[in-house]
């Protein structure tokens, strides 16, 4: 069976079982290794990627429910050689440290500012509570968040973020 799914903004065309999780399929069908396999179980993050703009678990998403769909995956976050304002964010605070779980932050923070551009202290912690990170940067990973909303707030007012 042939599925056609838009992946960062192209179009792909794939021959897949329509069960095979869409991580599976980013990861070594099209060599997009942003998506990590943590868990396998939707409960750690490293595998998120948005859809339609807001964050979702692809280790526990099947390809078919991508169809349809547009799916952003950390390598498509960057636009016109310019890092996405989260991006940026994560590197200024310098929040990684081992840096498998950033995949899951970044996406998870850029889907919250897909849906709030002014997210509170609180709210960013509320949306990150489920992405676990093994190596205990969560203080540098709050750090990065806050400064997103900041950077983000500014790349609007330039040109907004699609």
């Amino acid at each position: 069976m042939t599925l056609k799914l838009t992946i960062n903004g192209q179009e792909r065309e794939l021959a897949v079982p329509p069960q095979t999780p869409l991580l599976n399929v980013l990861r070594n069908d099209l060599s997009l290794n942003g998506p990590k396999y943590g868990c396998g179980l939707g409960e750690c993050g490293a595998c998120s990627v948005l859809i339609d703009g807001m964050a979702a678990r692809s280790c526990v998403l099947p390809v078919s429910a991508a169809v349809g769909h547009n799916v952003t995956t950390l390598d498509g976050l960057a636009q016109n050689g310019q890092l996405d304002p989260v991006q940026q964010a994560f590197i200024d605070a310098q929040a990684a440290q081992c840096g498998y779980c950033l995949n899951g932050m970044i996406i998870t923070v850029r889907g919250l500012l897909n849906h709030n551009a002014q997210p509170t202290a609180e709210q960013i912690r509320a949306a990150l509570e489920h992405n676990l990170c093994r190596c205990g940067t969560h203080v540098e990973i709050l750090q990065a968040a806050e400064r997103a909303v900041v950077i983000n707030a500014v790349a609007l007012e330039e040109a907004p973020y699609e």
